[in-house]
């Protein structure tokens, strides 16, 4: 097409305002700056005849024509002194700013204002609306994810949780960020396939709404009316309410057994140092009567033994490494 733009020198060449949406917020729930720029423009276009905003600006009493225009039509429209919305129709919109690009540039055109004004933005967490999405698709076409039970995605879950750890052991933030991703996943796909439950269905709303109330309910001192002076004071307040909610029989209610056997028993002293009881460790001849005695000096002394001991064990390593490097350039 013929470029028919108005030339340089031209009064009052108006405005171009291209406004845009995030699909992760609702339509229609727009900022105020934008509501009044489609209520004060001589002209909103829009490509898209499916667009979602359409029947709230309908609804406002905003007229919205329905057409796309090119670079050069966009510019003749502003003629005047008119301000033009172009709401964001998809496939167009990069052929459609290229075009104004190279109308600014050609120095031929006397360009109108050009604003890109945010109608929505998006709020903290929005992405994961995005991941609840794709995992639903993935679920639904996926060979291998559409048959995946809660057993048998249980091991993933262990194996995450355990590189995640690694991750935070190393210091490496990549690594960091892409293992808290993956266990992430591991929740998304489970609420996913509780979802298709008979029986008691649920969704990954429901547990980010239990976990919600479990924390609120758990931090009165900061959503309530009482006070946590300490670390101390903020642990101790947990553990009643825990017992509270709970109702446990035993103070070893709700240890996994099942955890790496240091971390049990650095636990099970945990849950007793707690507690009014005064239990003494057993004692055996066995090396792991040893153990429980040694996880028990690490939790009394605020050392998690797990860690500790991976720490040493990976000083080992290098140790082995060096060895083998030294024994090698000697050969």
């Amino acid at each position: 097409m013929e470029e028919t733009a108005a030339a340089p020198g031209s009064a009052a060449p108006g405005r171009i305002v291209l406004l845009t949406t995030s699909h992760r917020v609702a339509p229609g729930v727009l900022s105020w700056p934008a509501w009044q720029t489609l209520r004060e423009a001589d002209q909103v276009l829009c490509a898209d005849a499916a667009h979602p905003q359409l029947p709230y600006l309908r609804e406002a009493g905003v007229t919205v024509d329905r057409s796309a225009p090119t670079a050069a039509e966009l510019v003749d429209a502003c003629a005047g002194g008119r301000t033009v919305v172009v709401l964001p129709s998809g496939e167009g919109d990069q052929a459609l700013t290229d075009g104004l690009s190279r109308l600014a540039g050609s120095g031929r055109v006397q360009m109108p204002d050009l604003e890109l004004l945010p109608g929505s933005y998006d709020l903290p967490g929005a992405r994961l609306l995005d991941l609840v999405q794709v995992m639903d698709r993935i679920r639904a076409e996926c060979p291998w994810s559409s048959t995946r039970t809660h057993e048998g995605l249980a091991k993933y879950a262990i194996e995450e949780a355990y590189e995640l750890v690694e991750a935070i052991e190393s210091g490496d933030r990549d690594e960091l960020r892409e293992e808290l991703g993956d266990v992430l996943l591991q929740v998304v796909f489970h609420a996913r396939i509780a979802e298709e439950e008979e029986d008691e269905p649920f969704s990954i709303d429901d547990v980010a709404g239990t976990i919600v109330e479990k924390l609120i309910h758990r931090h009165p001192h900061v959503f309530g009316d009482e006070s946590a002076e300490t670390p101390a004071d903020v642990h101790a307040h947990w553990l009643r309410t825990k017992a509270a909610e709970k109702q446990r029989d035993s103070i070893t209610d709700g240890v996994p057994l099942a955890q790496p056997a240091l971390a049990l028993a650095a636990k099970l002293t945990s849950r007793v140092a707690a507690s009014p009881l005064d239990v003494p460790l057993p004692r055996g001849g066995s090396i792991g009567y040893e153990l429980l005695a040694l996880a028990a000096r690490a939790e009394a002394e605020g050392i998690d033994p797990e860690a500790s001991l991976r720490a040493a064990a990976r000083a080992y390593r290098d140790a082995i490494l060096a060895a083998e490097l030294a024994d090698g350039s000697d050969r």
